[in-house]
């Protein structure tokens, strides 16, 4: 296990982070602070399976987020929470306005300005005294079809963030991968009706993929 006592993880985003959290930052297992997202879900695995390690889970997920969004908030919802731990997972609005929004330009975001907003981040990231380690999770589409316009369009974002995180020695995430792992066995109906929102089996995937870059072990008994 990477995290050790009192360690302090923020994970950052949109919707799929947020999922009713409190606002700005959903902090603290009690009262669903952390909402149902998968940070909920690691929060109770954390908990359940390590608890000589008090890590504290911090929920900063906002919904409807654009990186650029984010990013305007990063230093007030992220960084000033002197962190330990520091995971992004943005991008999803980015790419999707283009596709529900289509006239509405002045919300979409390119992969290039993407790109330009996640490096902000992963800047401010780097810099700060105290991070142990920064998780980059790749933006995804849960349409097996990759031809499908929007999968494809979502895949230079995740590309991007793959790019960014080996640049800044971040550890990348394929949630997209391990989505597509999923529905060899399952329709992505069964997880996200729109393909993008997780219930509560979708956000355990999510849940499970970041668990296994953190040296968790399922077996692990306390002494």
């Amino acid at each position: 296990m990477i995290f050790s006592d009192y360690d302090r993880i923020v994970f950052a985003g949109d919707s799929i982070t947020d999922m009713d959290s409190v606002k700005p930052v959903g902090d603290g297992s009690m009262w669903d602070n952390l909402g149902k997202s998968y940070v909920r879900i690691i929060d109770n695995m954390l908990a359940a399976y390590y608890p000589e390690i008090r890590v504290r889970v911090t929920n900063s997920g906002v919904n409807g987020d654009s990186s650029a969004d984010l990013l305007r908030r990063f230093k007030r919802d992220v960084i000033d929470l002197d962190p330990r731990w520091i995971s992004i997972l943005i991008g999803g609005n980015d790419c999707w306005r283009q596709f529900d929004s289509p006239s509405q330009t002045d919300q979409h975001i390119s992969p290039e300005e993407y790109g330009e907003n996640l490096a902000q981040m992963l800047e401010m990231s780097k810099s700060k005294s105290g991070v142990k380690g920064i998780f980059v999770m790749s933006p995804y589409y849960m349409e097996p079809l990759r031809q499908d316009p929007m999968r494809a369009r979502m895949e230079e974002y995740a590309a991007v963030s793959r790019r960014l995180a080996e640049k800044y020695g971040a550890e990348y995430i394929d949630i997209q991968a391990a989505f597509d792992r999923y529905f060899k066995y399952r329709h992505s109906s069964f997880i996200a009706w729109d393909r993008i929102h997780p219930n509560q089996i979708g956000a355990t995937v999510i849940a499970r993929e970041f668990l296994s870059h953190c040296g968790f072990d399922p077996m692990h008994i306390p002494e």
